[in-house]
């Protein structure tokens, strides 16, 4: 009998072995504290976000920006957030600040999503902002045509930005699209869970679900900690 006839070495522990779970990696955005930053990093968030677009209450400076990143660990993604910035801004920020990422969250084309991104030379996401008459057939066409994206950012459409706390009907996000998606818009700790079981994204990012009630920018440290954890169990589950 030669070493080809002999049976496959069985390893009882491998084939008792569970899947692995899928992580859900997470995002905290419009921090703009070192306090803030530092409990984000402590609580093991994959990526911090920062906004760079000055009408917002959660905006930072390059200066504040390059003072919250000053620290941040490896392995630790640092996101810039730009609406209809002009290639001056975007590249003013990115030769100062050590960013890891765009989000573009404005009324950008895929062409000039791109055209930003190359001034940056980063990678870039983009935000699909989720009307109460936006199809699921809407969000796949949007999907096609910013194909070059390395993410997209699935959000609830609120006059402004982004940033309102509102929820959309995550039912319409196509379970093709989801290894692509960072689920957005009205998240929290009591409603996380759901959203992760429902949709199964890639990510989840949070902002005005993380702050003080009725104090847009100001960051909650508790409820950081309790978003995080909700969507650990959500995993674990």
């Amino acid at each position: 009998m030669t070493s080809a006839d002999l049976p496959a070495p069985h390893d009882a522990a491998a084939s008792d072995r569970a899947p692995a779970a899928h992580r859900t990696r997470i995002k905290l955005c419009g921090l703009s504290t070192p306090e803030s930053v530092a409990h984000a990093i402590a609580l093991g968030a994959d990526a911090i976000g920062l906004v760079f677009y000055p009408p917002s209450p959660r905006s930072v400076s390059i200066a504040q920006a390059v003072e919250l990143t000053r620290e941040i660990p490896p392995f630790v993604s640092v996101v810039g957030l730009f609406v209809n910035a002009t290639p001056q801004w975007i590249g003013e920020v990115a030769s100062n600040v050590s960013l890891t990422l765009l989000q573009f969250h404005g009324d950008e084309t895929p062409g000039q999503c791109e055209s930003l991104a190359s001034v940056a030379g980063l990678p870039w996401l983009r935000a699909l902002r989720v009307a109460p008459d936006t199809r699921e057939a809407d969000l796949i066409e949007s999907a096609h045509r910013y194909s070059s994206a390395s993410g997209l950012l699935f959000d609830t459409h609120v006059d402004g930005y982004g940033g309102g706390g509102k929820v959309f009907d995550w039912s319409l996000i196509p379970a093709g699209l989801a290894r692509r998606a960072v689920l957005s818009g009205g998240l929290n700790a009591q409603n996380v869970s759901e959203a992760i079981r429902q949709v199964r994204p890639f990510a989840v990012d949070v902002s005005s679900g993380i702050e003080v009630p009725g104090a847009k920018g100001v960051k909650d440290h508790a409820r950081m900690a309790a978003f995080v954890s909700a969507v650990r169990e959500a995993d674990a589950q």
